[in-house]
C-alpha cells in the first residue's frame, strides 16, 4: 500500500510517499480501503518528533480516515464489504489501506461525501467528549471557544449551536472572524486586535461564561479563569502556547470552577467506541439533516502531504485540511 512516512524529523519536506506492506484485519478489526485522510494538529506535532504514537500504533501519521470496507477480521458484526465508513485510528491515517478496531468505526453519514467524512472522527470525537462530557454544555449556557475556525473549533461553534448553547470565540483575523460567526457565533474576537476577555464579559452583560474549550494554554489559563463564571468550566485539549502558567488558585476556588482536560489518542478502542455510539446516536442526526457540517477548506494528493502540513502551520485555513488517496 502507499503510505507517506516521516523519514526524519522536520519540516514538512520530511514527509515522503513509501510502500509498506497491506495490513490485515485482526481479530474485531475492519480494514479500510480509504479514499481520504483528515489532517490535523496532532499530526504537525508527531512530525516534529513531540508528539510519538502511543504504543502499539503505526508509525504512519493521520487520525481519521474515510472510505469503504475491504475486509472484516474476526468476530466484527454489522458491517459489509463495500459499506461506506469513516474512522478514528490512533496512526496510519495517512496511507490507502487502515486496519482500525471495530469499536472506532461509524457508517459515513447519509449525504456526505468520502472526503468530508475523513473531516469528522477526530474532531467530533474531540469535540463530544469534552464539550459535552467533561465539560457537561448545557442548553442556554455561554461558551467560550478559542481557535474557533479551526477543525476543533468550526465543529465545536455548530454543536454547541445545535444543541442550544450560545457561542462566543476568538480567531487571528477579521475575515476568521466573520466565518465564525456565519457558523453561528454571536460574537467572535480577533484575539490579535482586541482584549478578548473585556470583549467576551462586555458580550455578556458583564457575567462572563460558563465553559471555555481552550487549545491554547500559557498565559490564556489565567484569563479563562478570569472570564469564567462561579461553577465554571474550563476544558483544555492541547497548547499552542504553553502547557505551563502561573495561577492564582484562590480565583478557581472562590467561583468553585472546574479544571479538566483529556487527550483522545492513547484511550483504548473501548473509551473510544463508548463516543461513538453517543456520536451515532446524538449527532450522526444532525449531520444528516444537514444542521452541522464538517467544513472542508481545502483537499490534497496523499503525495502532496507536504503542502497540507505547511497550511496547517501558516494557519490560513478555515475548517479542515483532507488528503484524497
Amino acid at each position: 500500500m502507499r503510505v507517506v512516512e516521516i523519514t526524519q524529523f522536520g519540516p514538512p519536506d520530511v514527509l515522503t510517499i513509501g510502500e509498506r506492506p497491506d495490513p490485515v484485519a485482526a481479530a474485531g478489526e475492519i480494514l479500510i480501503d480509504v479514499a481520504a485522510a483528515g489532517v490535523n494538529r496532532p499530526d504537525v506535532i508527531q512530525r516534529l518528533g513531540k508528539y510519538p504514537p502511543p504504543p502499539g500504533a503505526s508509525d504512519i501519521p493521520g487520525l481519521e480516515v474515510a472510505g469503504v470496507v475491504a475486509a472484516l477480521g474476526h468476530g466484527v458484526i454489522g458491517w459489509s464489504i463495500g459499506d461506506p465508513i469513516c474512522a478514528l485510528v490512533a496512526g496510519g491515517g495517512y496511507a490507502s489501506l487502515a486496519a482500525v478496531p471495530q469499536e472506532q468505526c461509524l457508517p459515513i453519514p447519509k449525504g456526505l461525501t468520502e472526503i468530508q467524512a475523513a473531516g469528522l472522527p477526530e474532531t467530533f470525537f474531540t469535540v463530544w467528549t469534552n464539550v459535552f462530557e467533561r465539560g457537561q454544555l448545557k442548553a442556554g449556557e455561554t461558551i467560550l471557544i478559542h481557535g474557533g475556525t479551526s477543525g476543533i473549533g468550526t465543529t465545536a461553534i455548530q454543536l454547541a449551536r445545535a444543541f442550544g448553547a450560545r457561542v462566543l470565540t476568538t480567531a487571528g483575523t477579521e475575515a476568521k472572524c466573520e466565518a465564525a460567526r456565519n457558523l453561528g457565533a454571536v460574537a467572535a474576537f480577533n484575539y490579535r486586535t482586541e482584549d478578548w476577555v473585556a470583549a467576551a464579559r462586555h458580550a455578556t452583560g458583564g457575567r462572563g461564561v460558563d465553559l471555555v474549550l481552550d487549545m491554547v494554554g500559557g498565559d490564556y489559563i489565567s484569563r479563562n479563569l478570569d472570564l469564567l463564571v462561579v461553577e465554571g468550566r474550563l476544558v483544555q485539549i492541547a497548547f499552542l502556547k504553553s502547557p505551563k502558567a502561573e495561577l492564582d488558585f484562590s480565583v478557581m476556588m472562590r467561583k468553585r470552577q472546574w479544571i479538566t482536560g483529556s487527550t483522545l489518542r492513547p484511550r483504548s478502542p473501548a473509551e473510544k467506541g463508548a463516543i461513538a455510539r453517543e456520536l451515532l446516536s446524538h449527532v450522526w442526526p444532525l449531520l444528516e439533516q444537514g444542521t452541522v457540517a464538517p467544513v472542508i477548506h481545502q483537499t490534497f494528493p496523499l503525495a502532496d502531504a507536504a503542502a497540507a502540513h505547511r497550511m496547517m502551520e501558516a494557519g490560513t485555513h478555515i475548517g479542515k485540511l483532507v488528503l484524497v488517496a
